[in-house]
C-alpha cells in the first residue's frame, strides 16, 4: 500500500467486530468475524455472485450484521481487497466500503488480493488471470520486499522464475506453466474475505488503516475505457 494512504490510527487492542470485503474476483464474499487480540473468530461469510456485487453486497452486509445483532455503527474495522482485478468489481467493492465506514467513521484496512493468496498458500509468490494472454504477478524473495505487476508472455520471459508460486485459476496456472516449466503451481481455492481478514490482523493491531480519501483500487493496469478512449493522433509532448 502507498505510504500516501496509510494512516495511523490506534489498533483494536480488545475484543471487535470485523466486517471483510472482496469483490476483486470472478465471485465475491463478505464475511464477518469477531477479533479477540490476535484470535480470529468467524461467524459468516456470503458468497456473491460475479457482476451482481453492486445489487447483493450491501444486502449481504446488512443480513450477516442483522444475524448477529449488529448495526454498522457496532463494526471496529472493516479489511477490504483493493486488488488487482476486475475494474467494476474493485470500484463497487471499494465504494460500498466507503459508503459503511465515513458515517460511522470506521477504519478500513486494506490488503492485495495477490498477498492474500500467497499467505493462504503460505509462500512468498502468487498469481492471479489478468485476462488479455497476460497475469497478475506478485513476486517475493526472502529478504525482499515482494512486487506486484502485470506480466504477458514477454515480461515472463525476462523474470527469473520462483521456485513454487500460488495460483487459483486456471488461465493463469497455463500462462505459467508455458512460460516457467520448471516453477512448481501450488492449486488453492481462490482467497476470500474471511482469507483476507486473516492476513489484515496485523495491520489491525498496528493501527494502519487507509485514508478514506485516498483509498483507490489496485488495479495494476488501465481500464479500457482509458485504452481505447485515448484521442486519435500524435501526442503533445
Amino acid at each position: 500500500m502507498p505510504e500516501s494512504q496509510r494512516v495511523a490510527q490506534s489498533g483494536i487492542r480488545e475484543a471487535g467486530w470485523l466486517l471483510g470485503v472482496d469483490t476483486c474476483g470472478p465471485t465475491g464474499s463478505v464475511a464477518l468475524a469477531r477479533l479477540d487480540g490476535a484470535v480470529l473468530e468467524i461467524l459468516g461469510q456470503t458468497a456473491l455472485a460475479g457482476r451482481s456485487y453492486s445489487a447483493t453486497l450491501v444486502a449481504a452486509a446488512g443480513e450477516l450484521l442483522e444475524e448477529h445483532g449488529l448495526v454498522p455503527g457496532a463494526i471496529c474495522a472493516i479489511v477490504a481487497v483493493n486488488g488487482p482485478g476486475s475494474f467494476t468489481g474493485v470500484r463497487v467493492g471499494l465504494s460500498a466500503v466507503k459508503g459503511l465506514a465515513e458515517p460511522a467513521r470506521i477504519p478500513v484496512a486494506v490488503v492485495s488480493r495477490l498477498a492474500v493468496l500467497a499467505s493462504k498458500a503460505q509462500v512468498a509468490s502468487s498469481v492471479l488471470d489478468a485476462h488479455r494472454h497476460e497475469v497478475f504477478l506478485r513476486m517475493g524473495r526472502v529478504g525482499a520486499e515482494a512486487r506486484e505487476l502485470l506480466a504477458g508472455p514477454a515480461e515472463l520471459a525476462a523474470i527469473e522464475p520462483p521456485a513454487q508460486i500460488a495460483c487459483c485459476d486456471d488461465a493463469a496456472g497455463e500462462l505459467l506453466a508455458a512460460a516457467w516449466p520448471g516453477t512448481e503451481l501450488l492449486r488453492f481455492e481462490a482467497p476470500n474475505a474471511t482469507d483476507a481478514m486473516e492476513l489484515a490482523i496485523p495491520l489491525i493491531e498496528a493501527g494502519e488503516f487507509v485514508d478514506l480519501a485516498l483509498l483507490d483500487g489496485h488495479y495494476l493496469r488501465r481500464s479500457d475505457a482509458e485504452i481505447f478512449g485515448e484521442p486519435v493522433g500524435p501526442r503533445r509532448a
